[in-house]
């Protein structure tokens, strides 16, 4: 009776720890959460293109945690231009948690929504999206895959590759640092 005294207490605890431990998905979403603000960089493309290779066109992301810190909105543009999206190129993606999936979806201006898992980070400063499928018309291409990776509180590195028509990669990485 005395040793049931003492293992039930370690057995809820052991219980109640358990409950709160964070899957890897919740984890890698709650690093990326700590990227919410104003972040300002460059974008370098491979394969070049005109305006968008030599690393010196500024980019804007704005990063925000939204629907009581169920969801992240990632919103990129052009740094400079206003958020007209009649005429410029505003892609807005969502980053939320599906069970124990980290799902991104990226609403773009080829008039698709490519739909991404998260895969395990084995570090928690990476967190890397692979293409699941794809809603709407693939006429101009899809976004394929995203990384991003967190170097300190105010750096951190995207890159992301859009599929263009007949299966031809473009990455573009960006390398941003937190607006002040």
């Amino acid at each position: 009776m005395k040793s049931l005294r003492i293992l039930l207490p370690m057995a809820l605890l052991a219980l109640s720890a358990a409950s709160f431990a964070q899957s890897d998905a919740e984890k890698s979403f709650a690093s990326l959460k700590t990227l919410a603000g104003d972040w300002e960089g460059t974008v370098t493309v491979n394969p070049p293109m005109p305006g968008m290779s030599d690393g010196n066109n500024n980019m804007h992301i704005s990063l925000r945690v939204t629907s009581r810190g169920h969801v992240l909105v990632h919103e990129m543009q052009e740094a400079g231009t206003p958020l007209d999206p009649t005429k410029y190129d505003h892609p807005v993606t969502m980053l939320y948690l599906n069970g124990d999936q980290l799902n991104l979806v990226h609403y773009c201006d080829a008039g698709n929504r490519p739909h991404m898992v998260a895969r395990k980070s084995a570090d928690g400063k990476m967190v890397e999206f692979d293409f699941a499928d794809l809603s709407g018309a693939d006429n101009y291409g899809h976004m394929y895959h995203s990384v991003f990776t967190i170097v300190d509180a105010d750096h951190h590195i995207e890159e992301w590759t859009y599929m263009m028509p007949g299966d031809k990669p473009m990455h573009a990485r960006f390398e941003l640092h937190r607006a002040k």
